[in-house]
């Protein structure tokens, strides 16, 4: 009974790109590793792999006008943003290419944007992929590769207690 009120795991994130996992405290972009934006993680990205994936499955809800940031929002409501570089806001959404629209249903390993690393090279950029939640926390899969791909489980997040 009120099992719509059931707070509790959503399901198994997995990388959003290969790479190198990296816990969310440790990336240098402070907003992000303080956590005020969200728990998570983040993956530095092996960039012969230009496409990005989805780490979970749920609706596209939201790409930012500048293409750099995506939101995913899960069936129990959790909302995943995957967020593509650091400051990358700059850019304007040149180095991106979407696959999805908001409104459309991705599943966990789907292709939802490819990104060209060399103009973020260019432009000074850090080229982390950082995912997080503002309504969940992230508890990380153990053990933990260092080395990750698309089908490597990263951990799981947990709906936040209201």
């Amino acid at each position: 009974m009120f099992n719509f009120l059931k707070k509790g795991p959503v399901g198994q994130v997995t990388a959003p790109v290969a790479g190198s996992y990296l816990p969310i405290e440790q990336v240098t972009d402070e907003v992000f590793a303080s956590k005020a934006v969200g728990d998570g993680f983040a993956i530095t990205p092996d960039k012969r792999q230009t496409t990005i994936s989805a780490p979970i499955d749920g609706v596209v809800s939201s790409i930012f006008p500048t293409k750099h940031a995506i939101m995913i929002t899960t069936k129990q409501n959790v909302e995943i943003l995957i967020h593509m570089g650091v400051d990358t806001v700059e850019l304007k959404g040149a180095p991106f290419t979407m696959h999805v629209e908001a409104g459309d249903r991705v599943k966990a390993g789907e292709a939802i944007v490819d990104i060209d690393w060399q103009q973020l090279a260019a432009a000074q950029k850090a080229t982390t992929i950082m995912v997080v939640s503002s309504n969940a926390t992230f508890a990380p899969a153990e053990p933990l590769p260092t080395t990750v791909t698309t089908d490597t489980i990263i951990g799981q997040f947990d709906l936040a207690a209201e």
